[in-house]
């Protein structure tokens, strides 16, 4: 047994927070369920399977003979449950309290649903920083497993990573076992003789060693074509055969037989890494595109293979600066984190205050903060779910400090954590977040009532796989690839919709255009902006009255050579749900006139649904919330989402033009290259020219109506009454 070559398959199962339903169906029935049958087939096999948080509740909500079947297999010793954070964060982004309180919550879940004696953990997405070891330590876990990337930067070659190393950090030590890149790209992909032949190299260079395979469940069955050659095509059954060929010299184990059975290989600090493919993800594009064209120059040079081991990529946190939408999440995350932790100190209810934690922690889910082979941050209703769950939590904090009655609060603070104050204006029925020093855009608004975040939006912006499609790559149709390989097209012509935005998509966002602008020209950004104002500094001040509160913000700029000062209130009342915005304008030529334009974005609501539409006076239907819409001369415009049970209505006391369009982008996903909508852009604007005082103005409403989406909770609890 001790020559033998230790194997430790490890399958990490996970769908994220807010994935559609069919999709944990799917993969249920393309990917778990179809490889549990196969493994039931081998009794000999062990594993060791990680199943995040979002799927196991899933999974014993529809499927609990499933759930059942697991437990049998750790009754039997052939099955070890790997722990982690419930709701699959990366550790290294949400608060120490909220780390050892997921891990400790998940592995209390999986004890008594599933009679697991939890000791190991998986790191999502394997995004390590050393100081994460003692609080992994003190959530009761002893070891976990990183890529063979992040050993070889702390200086390891191969060959020394056939075991398990323990690390340390502040007294409290870890055992981590290095997980293989080669294995990742071997499983399920390769003829499975070739993992057997890289496993014979093992054992023979390093009698007894230990080799771990830990990657995505999803990959034996969910991922494209992967099902008909994992399953149908019998690829599974051919890996389990030779496993059960090789039993003389390949011991298939888990990560707790070896941590009991074998010593440490040694002692390491690990620097802060991720998979290698991560770490590339994580650079900014230019830097991507240029790390690729290195490593296209020298892929056949000698000395690559000694240079390449010292190449690293970026770090993980910089996500949050590529992409300001991931920053956006994780500060609102922060503040109802911090808010949280301050309550429950106070001794509010517990029963609210447990209830609020497990919507942040939902809300803590890492898929939507990032982005690389996977959809991450370009999935809206990945976003839409991260906002869903942080908007729950406040609301279950203010019930739990007994906020009933109509109420309004405004503060300012530094909520985006860049050093600059920003105003929270807040009810019983809205949360509007503005940025003065951002062109004092408003950069969230949440409705509360159906913890429905309207500025969920994204701005578009150049991604290194662009270059492939502007450049008409031809699709990948040779089987299953790996996805990091493949070139599919989901819809047609998508190189004619690469365009970014130089702006984020927020509202309130203050334009001057050439006076013969045309919807065509705003929509594809190819006109100048001509004011300092979309992203100028505003100052601001706060007005309150007992029931009603105004934020007023003003900036002076030039519109190309003529000084000009807006100043724009936004003001909210107790118990509405109405935004009143009002614009003064001073400075404006008397004898000519300037184009003038306040941009509204609006997230969550999608095109392509004839529920979701604009409207106009009378109630009459213009189209589907995609529409490209031109309107003059008109009052005011309406936007429905019935499936949300939202209504939005814009309403202006100077007749106005509206130009609305759909903000699209390009972005990749498991099953290829495809078009996704974002936002829906409504800018009302004018032709203005000075009064006498060379004054303009205009007062606007946004009047956001939930009233189908109440009543449908009202018919509901009715239902359940009787």
């Amino acid at each position: 047994m001790s020559h033998k070559v230790r194997l430790i398959l490890l399958l990490h199962n996970h769908q994220p927070v807010g994935n559609f339903e069919n999709v944990f169906e799917q993969s249920y029935q393309d990917s778990y369920l179809p490889f549990l049958d196969v493994f039931d087939r081998y009794p000999f096999l062990k594993l060791a399977l990680h199943i995040s948080g979002p799927l196991m509740e899933w999974l014993d909500q529809h499927h609990g003979q499933y759930v059942d079947r697991l437990a049998a297999h750790v009754d039997d010793g052939r099955l070890e449950i790997i722990g982690g954070a419930h709701y699959e964060p990366i550790l290294t982004m949400i608060p120490q309290r909220d780390r050892i309180g997921q891990i400790k919550r998940y592995s209390h879940w999986l004890e008594d649903r599933l009679g697991a004696q939890v000791r190991g953990m998986w790191i999502p997405e394997r995004v390590w920083e050393q100081s994460l070891t003692q609080d992994i330590c003190q959530a009761g876990i002893q070891y976990t497993m990183l890529d063979d990337f992040h050993f070889k930067n702390a200086g390891l070659t191969d060959d020394q990573l056939h075991g398990y190393y323990v690390t340390e950090d502040e007294g409290r030590t870890l055992a981590v076992f290095p997980g293989s890149e080669r294995l990742r790209y071997l499983i399920p992909f390769a003829d499975a003789q070739e993992t057997i032949d890289y496993l014979r190299d093992v054992a023979k260079r390093q009698p007894g060693g230990v080799v771990v395979f830990g990657d995505d469940g999803e990959k034996l069955g969910s991922w494209p074509e992967t099902h008909q050659h994992v399953y149908n095509n019998g690829w599974l059954v051919r890996f389990f055969d030779l496993l059960a060929a090789n039993q003389e010299w390949i011991d298939v184990t888990t990560p707790a037989e070896a941590f009991r059975n074998l010593a440490p290989l040694g002692k390491i600090y690990l620097p802060e890494a991720s998979y290698r493919e991560m770490t590339e993800w994580a650079l900014p594009t230019d830097r991507q595109l240029e790390l690729a064209q290195v490593r296209h120059d020298m892929q056949d040079d000698p000395r690559w293979s000694r240079l390449s081991q010292f190449i690293r990529g970026g770090f993980w946190r910089n996500f949050r600066i590529k992409y300001r939408e991931a920053d956006e999440m994780y500060c609102r995350m922060m503040m109802v984190s911090q808010r949280l932790e301050e309550l429950a100190a106070q001794g509010a209810p517990d029963e609210l205050v447990d209830a609020a934690q497990s919507e942040l922690y939902r809300g803590q889910c890492n898929c939507s903060y990032w982005h690389g082979a996977f959809g991450g941050i370009y999935l809206p209703h990945l976003r839409n779910a991260v906002f869903r769950h942080l908007i729950t939590a406040d609301n279950l904090l203010d019930q739990a400090l007994g906020k009933t009655d109509p109420w309004i609060e405004a503060a300012a603070s530094d909520y985006n954590l860049d050093a600059r104050q920003e105003v929270r204006l807040a009810n019983d029925r809205l949360i509007a977040l503005v940025a003065p020093a951002e062109g004092g855009q408003l950069y969230e608004l949440d409705v509360r009532r159906i913890s429905h975040n309207l500025l969920a939006t994204l701005q578009r912006r150049p991604e290194p796989y662009h270059e492939r499609i502007a450049g008409g790559a031809s699709e990948n149709e040779n089987g299953a690839a790996s996805i990091h390989d493949r070139v599919v097209f989901k819809h047609e012509g998508l190189e004619n919709h690469l365009q970014y935005d130089r702006w984020p998509r927020k509202s309130l966002q203050d334009h001057f255009f050439a006076l013969d602008a045309t919807l065509d020209e705003i929509s594809q950004e190819a006109t100048d902006e001509l004011g300092g104002f979309v992203d100028g500094i505003y100052e601001a001040r706060l007005r309150r009255n007992p029931d009603r509160i105004q934020l007023l913000l003003s900036r002076t700029s030039q519109v190309v050579d003529w000084p000009l000062k807006i100043t724009k209130g936004i003001t909210m009342e107790s118990g509405s749900g109405t935004l009143e915005i009002a614009y003064l304008l001073e400075g404006v030529p008397q004898d000519r006139p300037l184009h003038f334009g306040v941009e509204f974005n609006f997230a969550g609501l999608p095109a392509g649904a004839d529920d979701r539409y604009f409207y106009g006076q009378d109630s009459q239907r213009l189209g589907q919330l995609g529409t490209r819409l031109d309107l003059s001369d008109v009052s005011e415009l309406g936007l429905v989402d019935q499936w949300l049970g939202i209504d939005l209505r814009l309403t202006s006391d100077q007749p106005t033009g509206f130009w609305t369009f759909p903000v699209e982008t390009v972005s990749q996903s498991e099953g290829g290259y495809e078009l996704v909508h974002q936002s829906v852009v409504v800018l009302p604007h004018w032709q203005i020219q000075g009064d006498h005082k060379g004054q303009w103005s205009v007062r606007m409403k946004l009047d956001v109506d939930t009233t189908l989406a109440e009543g449908r909770v009202e018919n509901t609890a009715t239902a359940v009454t009787f």
